[in-house]
């Protein structure tokens, strides 16, 4: 299963949340939502409505972020980016409101029913929800592959941390490849 994390407007448009690299990975990450859409899972980050919906700590960020809250953002720059978004269906998208996908249980269920064991993820912010997302794939006990030229972030330094971590101390269970490694082995 492909695991496309938050290729979203909010994040490739003019916002605070911009990641400006998202315009350099995004060919890869289309070439492998086009190889198999009916194989790809979209996730998009959904924010409340307002900072005083979310618990704990959650309404603390998002009275930082008050601007990237969905009452602000509308539903349109929540989508995913055109390009993408015609992609669905056959893809799907999942919506979160945390960092992980996993963290509902809702997406690991639907992935066990229909039989997957290997998800390659792309997408963006490599340092926040692709690390979540790949770690929490690890902890259900999926083989992961991390696409590393189609993941993205807003800051290099965190971005390259991200991948050394992941293909250093998670090297049994999650492999790092090219785009074309990836589809080559297909």
């Amino acid at each position: 299963m492909h695991l496309c994390i938050d290729m979203q407007r909010m994040f490739a448009e003019d916002t605070p949340w911009h990641v400006p690299w998202m315009r350099e990975v995004s060919p890869q990450v289309e070439e492998v939502a086009r190889w198999r859409p009916e194989r790809t899972v979209f996730t998009r980050f959904v924010p409340p409505k307002r900072a005083a919906e979310m618990p704990g700590m959650w309404r603390n960020y998002y009275e930082k972020w008050n601007t990237m809250t969905s009452d602000r953002l509308g539903p349109n720059m929540i989508d995913l980016v055109p390009s993408l978004r015609a992609l669905v269906p056959p893809a799907r998208i999942f919506d979160k409101m945390t960092y992980s996908p996993w963290t509902s249980g809702k997406l690991h269920h639907v992935l066990q029913r229909e039989g997957i064991e290997v998800v390659a993820i792309t997408g963006g912010e490599t340092d926040v929800c692709v690390l979540a997302a790949a770690v929490g794939a690890i902890d259900l006990g999926y083989e992961v592959i991390l696409l590393k030229d189609a993941v993205c972030s807003g800051a290099d330094q965190t971005h390259d941390a991200s991948l050394e971590l992941l293909g250093d101390r998670f090297s049994v269970q999650l492999k790092i490849l090219s785009t074309e490694a990836f589809l080559g082995r297909a």
